[in-house]
């Protein structure tokens, strides 16, 4: 991705356009970020050079607090949401730090940055029971033994049983699955790696889409990957969404894998688990991210109570 791309082919100062390129490297090579993570990141700053362009400095040294909260002002002005400029504000004090620190600019004006606060919301969950239903219709689909279909129960169980994001589930190789363990390999965020455990239903599908499915899809080209695509290519993140968007609609839900993910760490901790056990196992760097789970339980609750507490 060359800096004219993320700019939407506007013409650049050459020492801009660099700094770009240098910095595309540092999250590429050196923090090991998904290209999409690097996409966003590359053109949040690309923005952030160009209000700083157009406020008459070509030099990154004409950066300070006032062009990075005017740049944040004029992201206000155009209607753009308070989690949008909750990220940009991070993607400017994560640029201006790396800048200080490889010498740069003279001094860090993103420090003194704070992020607007973003809103927010409770992520949408399927019931237990609803849960049960979907999932069997998956096993009722699978029962005529097609490839796809086996695959498809397997990656529903999978993606359920161990709250994995849908890049993660992409990205696993068959060595990553250890099926006397059902523990799964995954590398997160930054390649971090973790061991996840799964259950006996979703070891059941996986042993049978491996044992029984896997090798009709199989072609030259195939690799190690665990699941395939109809062609024989590892499976990508957006034939996955497709197949959960469609299975969970069998109770009038809309979800995308992610939802299986909130699904999952919302019944762990309805079942008990404390919430570093369920910070673990989803992979997530701050406890604070997985708090949010703790209020959809206490809504689930709260329901519950109000509709069955004789003073409720």
């Amino acid at each position: 991705m060359t800096p004219d791309e993320v700019s939407g082919n506007r013409s650049m100062p050459e020492s801009f356009a660099v700094l770009l390129a240098d910095y595309e490297r540092h999250l590429t090579a050196e923090r090991d970020l998904s290209t999409h993570s690097v996409r966003a990141y590359i053109g949040d700053v690309a923005d952030l050079l160009e209000h700083l362009i157009r406020l008459g400095h070509d030099d990154l040294e004409g950066l300070d607090i006032r062009g990075l909260r005017s740049w944040l002002a004029k992201q206000q002005s155009l209607g753009k949401s308070r989690s949008t400029m909750a990220r940009r504000a991070t993607a400017a004090r994560v640029f201006t730090g790396w800048a200080r620190r490889t010498g740069r600019i003279s001094t860090d004006p993103g420090a003194l940055l704070a992020s607007p606060k973003a809103h927010k919301t409770l992520p949408g969950v399927l019931g237990q029971a609803d849960t049960r239903t979907v999932l069997d219709a998956a096993a009722v689909a699978a029962d005529d033994g097609s490839p796809v279909g086996l695959r498809d129960l397997a990656i529903m169980e999978l993606l359920y049983a161990t709250g994995i994001r849908v890049g993660e589930l992409c990205s696993l190789d068959v060595d990553d699955i250890d099926r006397e363990r059902r523990v799964v390999r995954v590398f997160g965020k930054g390649r971090k790696e973790r061991s996840v455990p799964y259950g006996v239903p979703a070891g059941e599908a996986i042993d049978r889409w491996l044992a029984e499915a896997r090798p009709r899809l199989v072609r030259e080209g195939s690799g190690p990957a665990a699941f395939l695509g109809a062609r024989g290519g590892r499976i990508d993140q957006r034939t996955v969404r497709r197949m959960v968007h469609q299975r969970v609609a069998v109770v009038d839900a809309d979800l995308a894998p992610h939802g299986l993910r909130h699904t999952a760490a919302t019944h762990l901790l309805e079942g008990g688990a404390d919430l570093r056990s369920v910070q673990e196992l989803l992979g997530h760097a701050s406890l604070a991210t997985t708090q949010i789970y703790t209020h959809v339980s206490t809504d689930r609750l709260r329901q519950a109570y109000q509709q069955a507490h004789p003073r409720a």
